[in-house]
């Protein structure tokens, strides 16, 4: 299985879990609620995990968008960084610029035939 793959089947069962799971706590503590230490834990619990999720959601776009800078410059540097590439670059660029001329060339030389 590809990591990728892993990875999302991964997350389904996370959320699965929490599907199952999260309702349970939430009829626990509803049961005691005259505890105010367990509301106000559970308050706590939310504002903390909510925060905790922020932040790993904000350091996972971070990082995306870093190996997406990071391609973006490979492919933008990429001419420079082969001696391949750089032929392969340096042809086109040379074919584009002769491909005019050759034509007016060859049209100049069929009219002069005639």
């Amino acid at each position: 299985m590809r990591r990728t793959a892993r990875r999302r089947t991964r997350s389904f069962a996370r959320a699965a879990e929490l599907a199952l799971v999260a309702p349970q706590v939430i009829a626990l503590r509803s049961l005691r609620m005259h505890d105010r230490r367990e509301m106000q834990r559970m308050g706590t619990e939310k504002a903390f995990a909510f925060w905790e999720s922020m932040n790993a959601m904000g350091l996972q776009m971070a990082r995306a968008n870093q190996e997406y800078a990071m391609f973006a410059m490979r492919q933008w540097w990429s001419p420079w960084m082969s001696p391949w590439q750089a032929a392969a670059a340096a042809s086109k660029v040379l074919e584009q610029g002769l491909r005019p001329v050759h034509r007016r060339v060859r049209a100049n030389a069929r009219r002069l035939r005639r």
